[in-house]
């Protein structure tokens, strides 16, 4: 793709080549007129960077006013750069909103599949706890963005999607420790779906709560869900008069 220019309109060569003939034949005259000409002049950008500006913007708008709050008027306006180069670049808000959403998805399964390197079960829960936190602090908006648009309790839209992949990764490791405990392996996927579904929901909790501490907030989690596997029954009974 071709560099991209923000400009004031073809006036801006005019300018400047009125401001050097200006100071060949009048140097006196040359410092009133090159500063108007300097400010007439905004910043080239090649095609790549000026895709990733309008990647960051558009990022800041959909975190704080979701898909619908955020118009290509406005990412442009952000950008300095009229509507036709958003168009150009991703064709449209939605073409925009696409790649961010899918940058954000294999940013938060990438560190997910890539804390879960222990071999003891319990030290694999509090790695993937963190990750989903340390995801959360460090890509807040990219947060934001998943679940304005896609909340976690939906069950469908991308951040459902995204939960659905990462417990994918978590029912291999119940799968392998049932079989060990002699529990039933075709069970793996309901668990698997519950932990990480009980994650995402503290984790969409506190990214506004921030509180208490992130290590705190792993260690419950995983002191929850540790515990309750550890005194898991092979055949769960009903307390209750209901039993269908």
């Amino acid at each position: 793709m071709m560099e991209d220019v923000a400009t004031d309109g073809s006036s801006t060569h005019t300018q400047i080549d009125a401001a050097n003939a200006a100071s060949t034949a009048n140097p006196a005259g040359a410092a009133k007129t090159r500063p108007s000409a300097r400010r007439g002049r905004r910043v080239r950008m090649t095609g790549a960077e000026r895709r990733e500006q309008l990647l960051d913007i558009g990022r800041t708008l959909f975190a704080e006013k979701g898909f619908e709050g955020t118009s290509v008027e406005e990412i442009a306006a952000n950008a300095g750069v009229s509507k036709p180069v958003v168009y150009e670049h991703f064709g449209g808000k939605e073409g925009l909103y696409a790649v961010v959403v899918d940058r954000e998805m294999r940013q938060l399964l990438d560190m997910v599949t890539g804390a879960l390197t222990a071999g003891h079960p319990r030290e694999l829960l509090e790695q993937a706890a963190f990750a989903l936190l340390d995801y959360i602090e460090t890509y807040t908006d990219g947060f934001r963005i998943l679940v304005r648009d896609s909340p976690v309790a939906q069950s469908t839209g991308t951040f459902a999607s995204l939960i659905s992949d990462i417990a994918t990764q978590v029912e291999d490791i119940l799968g392998l420790e049932f079989k060990h405990r002699g529990f039933d392996p075709k069970l793996a996927p309901l668990y698997a779906q519950a932990l990480v579904g009980m994650v995402a929901l503290t984790g969409q909790w506190w990214v506004d709560a921030r509180r208490p501490e992130k290590a705190e907030v792993a260690a419950h989690l995983v002191n929850l869900a540790w515990h309750g596997l550890d005194g898991l029954e092979q055949k769960p009974r009903l307390m209750g008069h209901r039993k269908s």
